[in-house]
């Protein structure tokens, strides 16, 4: 019997790109989501990903990913909720249209996808399923420039705790919250030193410390309902 699939959001850059990559090349099976066309996409596809366009703003888009995975899939592995968007309050949006956008993003749609999708969840071969929201270290900190970004993930946060206990034992639910996993290949060096220095670690922690805690999450039978902090020490700095 082949492995089951596992369904990434926002596969096109960054982390969930790398997930998607390891899972691949680990001979794991993924459905990948993405909204913007990149380069490394092409890469995925001819590793055997099966990706899916879906904007997460458009819920046209999102309700055709639930019939596709639904008419070709009859089990999951897990659900990895990656894809983000991280908008500043004061960036010249709308407030109000900043607070729609991320709780939409964060919340609501992995809201919809995790009660759509469930079934399929409750249908895996292995003795336990997965859903991994991965949220921010801000969610349970606050952030003066990022409110609504801020404000989404904490209630991302919560849909771990409720789905938890809606979907066990079948079905374990967590989160992750990272700090500086990252820098962008455009960060100078004054934003990287400031940015590294509000850790412990005083670095950023990179893709695999990501990989470790989602392998880790994956691997568990036991541990459901909680957010692990994935954040080099920062909320003693």
């Amino acid at each position: 019997m082949s492995a089951d699939a596992t369904l990434i959001t926002g596969v096109g850059k960054r982390a969930g790109l790398h997930i998607a990559q390891v899972f691949l090349q680990r001979s794991m099976p993924v459905i990948g989501t993405y909204r913007t066309w990149y380069p490394s996409l092409a890469a995925l596809e001819n590793l055997g990903a099966d990706l899916y366009h879906c904007d997460f703003e458009r819920a046209d888009d999102v309700e055709l990913l639930i019939r596709e995975i639904k008419s070709r899939y009859q089990r999951l592995r897990a659900i990895i909720h990656n894809a983000s968007d991280w908008i500043c309050d004061d960036g010249g949006i709308p407030v109000n249209a900043v607070i729609e956008k991320m709780m939409r993003i964060h919340a609501n749609v992995p809201y919809q996808l995790n009660h759509e999708l469930a079934p399929l969840l409750q249908e895996c071969s292995e003795p336990q399923a997965d859903i991994i929201h991965i949220g921010d270290y801000v969610s349970s900190h606050g952030s003066r420039r990022h409110i609504a970004y801020a404000a989404s993930k904490a209630a991302q946060d919560n849909l771990t705790l409720s789905f938890a206990a809606r979907l066990a034992p079948k079905v374990k639910v967590n989160s992750l919250a990272p700090a500086l996993l990252k820098f962008n290949a455009g960060d100078d060096p004054d934003y990287r030193e400031k940015a590294a220095a509000k850790s412990l670690m005083r670095r950023e922690g990179g893709w695999d410390e990501l990989q470790h805690a989602i392998d880790y999450l994956l691997t568990s039978q036991y541990v459901t309902g909680r957010v692990l902090p994935v954040d080099g020490g920062r909320h003693l700095s």
